[in-house]
């Protein structure tokens, strides 16, 4: 999956979460397992854009 396409992924997610936590009532049954799936791909994201700035950051 290329960058753009996880980025428009994460996007989505957080959609869902943010809708989940302004009408809680209209979470659908599988609210949490999108929370957690967000969470995860998220501090996943992070993590890789952190490594790739201080590999490009070796490299000068």
């Amino acid at each position: 999956m290329n960058s753009r396409n996880a980025l428009r992924l994460l996007i989505v997610l957080n959609i869902v979460v943010l809708l989940g936590q302004i009408w809680p009532e209209g979470a659908p049954p599988f609210a949490r397992a999108v929370n957690i799936v967000f969470l995860a791909s998220s501090l996943v994201w992070f993590l890789r854009a952190a490594r790739a700035r201080s590999e490009e950051g070796d490299k000068t």
